[in-house]
């Protein structure tokens, strides 16, 4: 009797029952790049903590310029100058004015701001030609943070403007979920590692350069990438030395040849089944289960285009959950562009291109779908076509996945 195939949203869900986010660690800011806050973080002052200038000129009281008119300008004495960290030493008296740069303290006193190219005059004194509106070209204290106010919430990927906003609050450091640490076991009696000589029957072992990056892009930290060879002995040996870690990869051998020893290795080493085989093309025989030590493994099918899907499917989730990040972050819609043959029974992950147009996102297969076109995953998303479905006509949406981790998607899309 053939064995039920796991329909891959329920395959998801099962794998993301069983992650727990990692435990917290402070990160210097330097290092924080890409790293998930794993706590709300507040601003203990406003921003900016002062009203300062928004552009070089004098600060003075508008009212003294109240009867300023092209015919009749009023002079103002320059009495100080306020630079940006060198605040001025007095307050101006009525009649008065202040030279300023932008971003230096407003002088107590002062409401405006005179353009310098706005002044004229000269020998210490400058002239107004119109009134000055209260307030103009003056940046007020907490205009963009105000006290105690949240800046970034728990659970963001920490980009280059996160953390320049942690920096402007004070912090030196980022509450962040550890990263997942990731080992990855390739198998395969024909692999050799690139720039080794090719012998008969031998090709190179694309896995083992493809998986460890599709799990830095997602924020893990890869601690260890094995190989070994089809020997069942030596296949125990090898994936028993990379359980000791969150997350372990192993790809090839788990299917049902004569040569495939990954899933009787994992039963032996204790390592429990949750699901092995999915309704999916590429992936069909993708394995899941978690090792006594706590590790999530993953057992995926060693053709590359396959090992890459089923990655990007279910254990890319896996790793942003267990830094504390959202997984479904990762999903749009996107028109498809051409017809699709498909019978259902199987979800489709068809590798595409995008492009953007006034009704969001269209799609395109890259090439040749066969699951052995690696370069068919020169792509930016997988459209999942659902098991239930049968052909996809041109003009029909569909559900797409970013190969990229967080890429946005436009409008509706």
């Amino acid at each position: 009797m053939a064995r039920a195939l796991t329909d891959i949203d329920v395959a998801r869900a099962a794998v993301l029952e069983r992650v727990s986010t990692l435990p917290a660690e402070r990160v210097p800011l330097p290092r924080a790049l890409g790293r998930v806050l794993a706590a709300d973080v507040a601003s203990g002052e406003a921003i900016p903590p002062f009203d300062n200038a928004a552009m070089d000129g004098y600060a003075i009281r508008a009212a003294d310029t109240d009867e300023a008119t092209p015919q009749a300008p009023v002079s103002l004495r320059v009495v100080d100058e306020s630079r940006a960290g060198t605040p001025a030493a007095s307050e101006p008296a009525p009649g008065e004015a202040v030279a300023i740069s932008t971003g230096a303290v407003i002088p107590q006193g002062c409401d405006a701001i005179v353009p310098i190219e706005e002044a004229g005059g000269g020998n210490g004194t400058i002239q107004v030609n119109v009134p000055v509106e209260r307030g103009r070209d003056i940046r007020r204290a907490g205009d963009d943070i105000a006290a105690g106010e949240g800046v970034v919430a728990k659970g963001t990927a920490l980009g280059p403007a996160e953390l320049g906003v942690l920096a402007s609050v004070g912090l030196t450091a980022a509450p962040c979920a550890r990263q997942p640490r990731v080992t990855v076991l390739t198998t395969g009696d024909e692999l050799v590692p690139p720039g080794e000589d090719r012998g008969p029957g031998k090709i190179r072992d694309a896995n083992a350069r493809s998986v460890p990056a599709l799990a830095e892009a997602a924020g893990a930290e890869v601690t260890r990438v094995d190989h070994v060879g089809d020997g069942a002995i030596a296949v125990r040996s090898a994936v028993a030395a990379i359980l000791d870690a969150d997350v372990a990869v192993v790809c090839g051998g788990v299917s049902v040849g004569e040569h495939d020893h990954v899933r009787a290795a994992l039963t032996e080493l204790g390592v429990k089944e949750i699901f092995w085989g999915l309704a999916l093309r590429p992936g069909r025989p993708t394995w899941f289960g978690a090792a006594p030590g706590g590790a999530l493994t993953f057992g995926l099918p060693g053709n590359p285009v396959s090992a890459m899907v089923a990655f990007i499917l279910f254990v890319r989730p896996a790793l942003l959950a267990l830094a504390g990040a959202s997984p479904a972050g990762q999903h749009a819609t996107a028109r498809f562009d051409v017809s699709y043959e498909k019978q259902p029974g199987r979800a489709h992950a068809v590798r595409v291109r995008l492009d953007v147009r006034d009704d969001g996102w269209h799609a395109r297969p890259t090439k040749d779908q066969a699951s052995h076109i690696l370069t068919s995953m020169l792509a930016d998303a997988l459209a999942i076509i659902p098991a239930d479905r049968g052909d996809v006509g041109a003009g029909d949406r569909v559900q797409i996945e970013f190969l990229s981790p967080g890429r946005p998607a436009p409008g509706s899309a």
